[in-house]
Protein backbone atom coordinates (compact mmCIF):
# COMPACT_ATOMS: atom_id res chain seq x y z
CA UNK A 1 0.00 0.00 0.00
CA UNK A 2 2.91 2.74 0.84
CA UNK A 3 5.62 3.15 2.61
CA UNK A 4 4.68 3.12 6.12
CA UNK A 5 2.51 0.20 5.95
CA UNK A 6 5.73 -2.31 4.88
CA UNK A 7 7.94 -0.71 7.05
CA UNK A 8 5.07 -1.54 9.52
CA UNK A 9 4.65 -5.22 8.32
CA UNK A 10 8.50 -5.51 8.14
CA UNK A 11 9.12 -5.03 11.67
CA UNK A 12 6.35 -7.05 13.05
CA UNK A 13 7.94 -9.87 12.01
CA UNK A 14 10.92 -9.13 14.60
CA UNK A 15 8.85 -8.01 17.82
CA UNK A 16 6.82 -9.89 20.55
CA UNK A 17 4.52 -7.37 21.73
CA UNK A 18 2.48 -4.33 20.17
CA UNK A 19 1.80 -1.97 22.02
CA UNK A 20 -1.27 0.05 20.59
CA UNK A 21 -1.60 3.57 22.44
CA UNK A 22 -5.48 4.78 22.22
CA UNK A 23 -6.61 8.57 22.94
CA UNK A 24 -9.18 7.48 25.83
CA UNK A 25 -11.39 9.93 25.04
CA UNK A 26 -12.27 8.07 21.77
CA UNK A 27 -10.55 4.95 21.93
CA UNK A 28 -12.53 2.89 19.42
CA UNK A 29 -11.88 5.99 16.39
CA UNK A 30 -8.52 6.55 17.57
CA UNK A 31 -7.43 2.70 16.58
CA UNK A 32 -6.25 1.82 13.58
CA UNK A 33 -7.22 -1.35 11.72
CA UNK A 34 -4.13 -1.95 10.29
CA UNK A 35 -2.44 -2.41 13.73
CA UNK A 36 -5.01 -5.06 14.11
CA UNK A 37 -4.43 -6.51 10.50
CA UNK A 38 -0.59 -6.92 10.76
CA UNK A 39 -0.55 -8.26 14.29
CA UNK A 40 -3.07 -11.14 13.91
CA UNK A 41 -1.09 -11.92 10.64
CA UNK A 42 1.80 -12.28 12.49
CA UNK A 43 0.03 -13.64 15.83
CA UNK A 44 1.49 -10.94 18.06
CA UNK A 45 -0.52 -10.08 20.94
CA UNK A 46 -1.40 -6.55 21.60
CA UNK A 47 -1.74 -4.05 24.92
CA UNK A 48 -4.17 -1.36 24.52
CA UNK A 49 -3.05 1.84 26.06
CA UNK A 50 -5.88 4.25 26.75
CA UNK A 51 -3.59 7.10 26.98
CA UNK A 52 -4.70 10.75 28.38
CA UNK A 53 -7.15 8.81 30.80
CA UNK A 54 -6.58 11.79 33.17
CA UNK A 55 -9.11 13.94 30.52
CA UNK A 56 -11.09 11.35 29.63
CA UNK A 57 -14.81 10.14 31.83
CA UNK A 58 -13.43 7.80 34.54
CA UNK A 59 -16.91 5.71 34.32
CA UNK A 60 -17.33 5.86 30.32
CA UNK A 61 -13.62 4.65 30.13
CA UNK A 62 -13.98 1.44 32.84
CA UNK A 63 -16.46 0.44 29.96
CA UNK A 64 -14.09 0.61 27.01
CA UNK A 65 -11.42 -1.43 29.19
CA UNK A 66 -14.08 -4.38 30.30
CA UNK A 67 -14.93 -4.21 26.22
CA UNK A 68 -11.44 -4.61 25.09
CA UNK A 69 -10.12 -7.06 28.31
CA UNK A 70 -13.12 -9.64 26.88
CA UNK A 71 -11.43 -9.46 23.21
CA UNK A 72 -8.69 -12.11 22.76
CA UNK A 73 -5.47 -11.32 21.60
CA UNK A 74 -4.30 -9.00 24.57
CA UNK A 75 -5.33 -6.70 27.14
CA UNK A 76 -5.86 -2.68 27.73
CA UNK A 77 -5.06 -0.51 30.19
CA UNK A 78 -5.92 3.02 31.07
CA UNK A 79 -3.08 5.47 31.93
CA UNK A 80 -1.75 9.00 31.21
CA UNK A 81 2.23 8.82 29.60
CA UNK A 82 2.47 12.44 31.64
CA UNK A 83 3.04 10.56 34.58
CA UNK A 84 6.64 8.08 34.86
CA UNK A 85 4.68 5.68 37.33
CA UNK A 86 1.86 5.14 34.77
CA UNK A 87 4.21 4.61 31.66
CA UNK A 88 6.39 2.39 34.05
CA UNK A 89 3.71 -0.29 34.24
CA UNK A 90 3.59 -1.10 30.24
CA UNK A 91 6.64 -3.04 30.29
CA UNK A 92 5.52 -5.23 32.98
CA UNK A 93 2.37 -5.86 31.40
CA UNK A 94 3.89 -6.78 27.82
CA UNK A 95 6.04 -9.13 29.88
CA UNK A 96 2.89 -11.06 30.63
CA UNK A 97 1.74 -11.42 27.63
CA UNK A 98 4.82 -12.96 26.47
CA UNK A 99 6.55 -14.89 29.19
CA UNK A 100 8.95 -16.48 26.81
CA UNK A 101 10.93 -13.34 26.19
CA UNK A 102 12.98 -12.61 29.56
CA UNK A 103 16.09 -12.89 29.07
CA UNK A 104 19.13 -10.83 27.44
CA UNK A 105 19.70 -14.36 24.85
CA UNK A 106 16.01 -13.31 24.23
CA UNK A 107 14.96 -10.23 24.96
CA UNK A 108 11.26 -8.73 25.46
CA UNK A 109 10.78 -6.95 21.96
CA UNK A 110 8.04 -3.78 21.97
CA UNK A 111 6.74 -2.18 19.35
CA UNK A 112 4.71 1.23 20.02
CA UNK A 113 2.12 1.96 17.56
CA UNK A 114 -0.88 4.61 17.35
CA UNK A 115 -2.27 7.23 14.70
CA UNK A 116 -0.91 10.24 15.25
CA UNK A 117 -1.29 13.09 18.55
CA UNK A 118 -1.66 10.09 21.16
CA UNK A 119 0.80 10.45 23.11
CA UNK A 120 3.11 7.58 21.52
CA UNK A 121 6.50 9.28 21.53
CA UNK A 122 5.37 10.58 25.40
CA UNK A 123 5.48 7.04 26.00
CA UNK A 124 9.06 6.07 24.57
CA UNK A 125 10.10 9.37 26.63
CA UNK A 126 8.94 8.36 29.56
CA UNK A 127 10.16 4.66 29.02
CA UNK A 128 13.37 5.47 28.62
CA UNK A 129 13.21 8.63 31.16
CA UNK A 130 14.65 10.71 28.47
CA UNK A 131 14.01 13.06 25.53
CA UNK A 132 14.35 10.69 22.49
CA UNK A 133 11.62 10.88 20.52
CA UNK A 134 10.48 14.40 19.92
CA UNK A 135 7.03 15.56 21.28
CA UNK A 136 4.26 17.96 20.15
CA UNK A 137 1.11 18.81 20.26
CA UNK A 138 0.43 18.60 16.35
CA UNK A 139 0.22 15.10 13.77
CA UNK A 140 3.29 13.67 12.27
CA UNK A 141 5.70 14.46 15.35
CA UNK A 142 7.14 11.29 14.73
CA UNK A 143 8.80 10.61 11.28
CA UNK A 144 11.04 7.14 11.23
CA UNK A 145 11.17 4.12 13.27
CA UNK A 146 13.34 4.66 16.44
CA UNK A 147 14.22 1.60 18.36
CA UNK A 148 15.88 1.29 21.43
CA UNK A 149 17.45 -0.25 24.46
CA UNK A 150 15.57 -0.01 27.43
CA UNK A 151 17.17 -2.74 29.13
CA UNK A 152 19.35 -5.73 29.07
CA UNK A 153 16.07 -7.95 28.77
CA UNK A 154 14.08 -5.23 26.72
CA UNK A 155 13.76 -3.44 23.91
CA UNK A 156 11.30 -0.88 22.80
CA UNK A 157 10.70 0.99 18.63
CA UNK A 158 8.46 3.28 18.10
CA UNK A 159 7.21 4.40 15.05
CA UNK A 160 5.25 7.15 13.25
CA UNK A 161 1.74 7.80 13.38
CA UNK A 162 -0.35 5.57 11.08
CA UNK A 163 -3.42 7.23 9.90
CA UNK A 164 -6.39 6.36 7.04
CA UNK A 165 -5.93 8.16 3.64
CA UNK A 166 -9.91 7.95 3.21
CA UNK A 167 -12.04 8.39 6.68
CA UNK A 168 -15.57 6.79 5.38
CA UNK A 169 -17.31 7.85 8.68
CA UNK A 170 -17.69 11.92 8.76
CA UNK A 171 -18.10 11.16 12.10
CA UNK A 172 -14.96 9.73 12.84
CA UNK A 173 -12.72 12.21 11.02
CA UNK A 174 -14.51 14.47 13.40
CA UNK A 175 -13.65 12.54 16.43
CA UNK A 176 -10.32 12.51 15.09
CA UNK A 177 -10.25 16.12 14.17
CA UNK A 178 -11.47 17.19 17.59
CA UNK A 179 -7.83 15.85 19.01
CA UNK A 180 -6.10 17.11 16.53
CA UNK A 181 -4.97 13.95 15.13
CA UNK A 182 -5.65 15.41 11.71
CA UNK A 183 -4.41 18.64 11.66
CA UNK A 184 -5.92 22.05 11.93
CA UNK A 185 -5.30 22.47 7.73
CA UNK A 186 -7.80 19.90 6.65
CA UNK A 187 -10.75 20.47 8.62
CA UNK A 188 -12.43 23.87 9.78
CA UNK A 189 -12.37 24.72 13.00
CA UNK A 190 -15.62 26.22 13.68
CA UNK A 191 -17.29 22.76 11.99
CA UNK A 192 -14.94 20.86 14.58
CA UNK A 193 -15.74 23.10 17.31
CA UNK A 194 -19.68 22.72 16.53
CA UNK A 195 -19.75 19.17 16.32
CA UNK A 196 -17.91 19.09 19.95
CA UNK A 197 -20.27 21.25 21.21
CA UNK A 198 -23.26 19.10 20.18
CA UNK A 199 -21.72 16.23 22.50
CA UNK A 200 -20.88 18.60 25.28
CA UNK A 201 -24.53 20.12 25.12
CA UNK A 202 -25.88 16.08 25.30
CA UNK A 203 -23.23 14.71 27.49
CA UNK A 204 -21.63 17.73 29.64
CA UNK A 205 -23.96 20.84 29.48
CA UNK A 206 -22.89 21.43 33.41
CA UNK A 207 -19.27 21.55 32.10
CA UNK A 208 -19.39 24.64 29.59
CA UNK A 209 -21.58 26.39 32.08
CA UNK A 210 -19.10 26.36 34.66
CA UNK A 211 -16.03 27.11 32.10
CA UNK A 212 -17.95 29.79 29.98
CA UNK A 213 -20.24 30.95 32.73
CA UNK A 214 -23.91 30.87 30.55
CA UNK A 215 -26.34 29.04 30.80
CA UNK A 216 -26.86 26.06 28.29
CA UNK A 217 -30.66 25.76 28.00
CA UNK A 218 -32.16 25.91 24.59
CA UNK A 219 -28.69 26.81 22.79
CA UNK A 220 -27.49 25.07 19.50
CA UNK A 221 -23.81 23.68 19.09
CA UNK A 222 -23.45 27.05 16.92
CA UNK A 223 -25.03 29.04 19.67
CA UNK A 224 -22.39 27.40 22.07
CA UNK A 225 -19.93 29.00 19.99
CA UNK A 226 -21.34 31.94 19.34
CA UNK A 227 -22.12 32.57 23.59
CA UNK A 228 -18.27 31.86 23.63
CA UNK A 229 -17.27 34.37 21.06
CA UNK A 230 -19.67 36.92 23.43
CA UNK A 231 -18.27 35.91 27.11
CA UNK A 232 -14.76 36.05 25.51
CA UNK A 233 -15.01 39.41 23.72
CA UNK A 234 -13.86 37.81 20.09
CA UNK A 235 -15.28 40.78 18.09
CA UNK A 236 -14.31 41.33 14.47
CA UNK A 237 -12.84 44.66 14.35
CA UNK A 238 -13.01 44.97 10.75
CA UNK A 239 -17.08 44.14 10.40
CA UNK A 240 -18.22 46.83 12.57
CA UNK A 241 -18.04 44.22 15.74
CA UNK A 242 -19.29 40.67 14.47
CA UNK A 243 -18.40 37.76 16.35
CA UNK A 244 -14.96 36.59 15.26
CA UNK A 245 -16.61 32.48 15.56
CA UNK A 246 -13.55 31.30 13.91
CA UNK A 247 -11.65 32.58 17.69
CA UNK A 248 -14.22 30.60 19.58
CA UNK A 249 -13.91 27.62 18.21
CA UNK A 250 -10.02 27.83 18.42
CA UNK A 251 -11.03 28.88 22.55
CA UNK A 252 -13.51 25.90 22.43
CA UNK A 253 -11.34 23.43 20.97
CA UNK A 254 -8.08 24.27 23.23
CA UNK A 255 -9.84 24.31 26.05
CA UNK A 256 -11.17 20.72 25.63
CA UNK A 257 -7.41 19.17 24.30
CA UNK A 258 -5.76 20.57 27.62
CA UNK A 259 -8.53 19.71 30.29
CA UNK A 260 -9.74 22.81 30.97
CA UNK A 261 -13.09 21.81 30.38
CA UNK A 262 -12.46 18.73 32.68
CA UNK A 263 -12.69 15.02 31.87
CA UNK A 264 -14.98 14.37 29.14
CA UNK A 265 -15.50 11.16 26.49
CA UNK A 266 -17.23 12.03 23.46
CA UNK A 267 -17.29 8.04 22.39
CA UNK A 268 -18.58 5.25 24.19
CA UNK A 269 -18.74 1.26 23.88
CA UNK A 270 -22.65 2.28 22.95
CA UNK A 271 -21.72 4.35 20.54
CA UNK A 272 -19.23 2.95 18.33
CA UNK A 273 -20.71 1.78 14.96
CA UNK A 274 -19.58 -1.79 13.80
CA UNK A 275 -17.18 -0.80 11.35
CA UNK A 276 -15.79 3.16 11.45
CA UNK A 277 -12.77 2.41 9.41
CA UNK A 278 -12.42 2.30 5.51
CA UNK A 279 -8.89 -0.08 5.73
CA UNK A 280 -8.71 -0.61 2.23
CA UNK A 281 -7.03 3.14 2.03
CA UNK A 282 -4.68 3.51 4.68
CA UNK A 283 -1.57 6.02 4.66
CA UNK A 284 1.50 7.01 6.89
CA UNK A 285 1.52 10.23 8.26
Amino acid sequence: MNVARKEAAKTMEVIDVVVEVLDARIPEASRNPLIEELRLARQRPSLKVLNKADLADPAVTGAWLELYNRQSGGNAIALSCNHAGDAAKVPQLCQALAPHRDSSAKPLRMLIMGIPNVGKSTLMNRLLKRRIARVGDEPAVTKVQQRHKLNDRTAITDSPGLLWGTITDPRVGLLLATINAVGHTVVDDEEIAEFLASILLVRYPAKLTTRYGFAVEGLTSAGVVDAIARKRGCLLTRSGGGLDRDKAARILLADYRDGSLGRTSLETPESRPEEQHDIGSLSGV
